[in-house]
């Protein structure tokens, strides 16, 4: 039995306490909702209506049931509203991650940016890029900012966003006193990166690139933070890539001559999984990268053909 359809006639006779102008106001003809109408009386085992000739009235029965009907009837309307509001992404939760180094002046900037655009709820995980793909892998992340390469082969990006990188140095340092560096510049120096674990494949491009461009470095060192990146910068004898936006004020920051290395950076999420939440989040994401200097990346994406395993070892 379709109770919730019984449930509305039910409601519309016990409004107009005649069966026929129920019968009009349902776009039915008489007979039929007067059958259903005992139909459900049937499937309730109580009648709902007094009725005869001249008049129709409701129960004892059918006055105690008429208000549970009401909220059935209301829970349902409640239910398909709250569904239609999912299906149209404004309910519910977005789970987005952002690299630890996106900066707190730029995560600061997403939250209002993605509020402006959605109702969503959105809740950030400080997660690198290796981490963030397990998680849309689990669906346990919805959306995140990566940084490339990666495998992209069963994700969907938004805009690609590049930023040049330069080196942070102690200011005695006498590559400080120069407008720009050459990779090669910096052999006899450490570098200090960010650990492998968190984009072995950024990782492996940073330091191949830089042996490309004639610089070795004498140690890599692995910096989870930007304290602790600066402190070994600080400390003498390594450098750091950094992308020149607010540079910490106690070292100095030269640009790499040639723009040999740069942060790809991308909203992703599974092919798929697209929701208008995630289309507010992805545009959200390159309003506030472009405002910190970022730039649409030129031509087409590079395609890595290595295989995906490799990206999340």
């Amino acid at each position: 039995m379709d109770l919730l359809r019984y449930l509305r006639y039910f409601l519309v006779v016990a409004e107009e306490l005649h069966f026929g102008r129920a019968a009009v106001r349902l776009h039915m003809s008489q007979p039929p909702l007067s059958q259903s109408i005992q139909r459900l009386e049937r499937e309730l085992g109580v009648r709902l209506f007094d009725r005869d000739a001249r008049r129709v009235a409701l129960t004892d029965a059918g006055r105690q049931l008429l208000p549970e009907a009401r909220d059935v009837l209301a829970g349902e309307d409640r239910l398909r509203g709250l569904a239609e509001r999912f299906r149209r992404g404004e309910a519910g939760v977005l789970r987005a991650g952002v690299p630890p180094d996106l900066g707190g002046r730029a995560v600061a900037a997403l939250l209002p940016a993605f509020r402006e655009r959605s109702p969503v709820e959105l809740k950030l995980r400080e997660i690198g890029t290796a981490e963030q793909l397990r998680a849309l892998a689990d669906r346990t992340l919805d959306v995140g900012v990566l940084r490339l390469p990666f495998d992209v082969s069963w994700l969907s990006l938004g805009e690609v966003l590049t930023s040049p990188l330069g080196v942070l140095l102690r200011p005695d340092h006498p590559l400080a006193a120069a407008p720009d560096v050459r990779l090669a510049d910096l052999n006899g120096l450490g570098l200090v990166l960010f650990p492998r674990a968190a984009a072995p494949a950024l990782h492996d491009e940073v330091l191949t690139t830089c042996a490309r461009h004639g610089y070795t470095p004498t140690e890599v060192h692995q910096a989870g933070t930007a304290e602790f990146a600066l402190g070994l910068v600080l400390a003498g004898g390594a450098v750091a890539l950094h992308d020149g936006v607010s540079p910490p004020a106690d070292v100095a920051w030269r640009p790499l001559r040639g723009t040999p290395l740069l942060w790809r950076t991308a909203p992703a999420w599974p092919r798929g999984r697209h929701t208008p939440a995630v289309t507010a989040f992805a545009d959200a994401v390159a309003e506030v990268l472009v405002a910190r200097g970022m730039r649409p990346a030129e031509g087409t994406l590079p395609r890595y053909p290595r295989p995906a395993a490799e990206y999340l070892s």
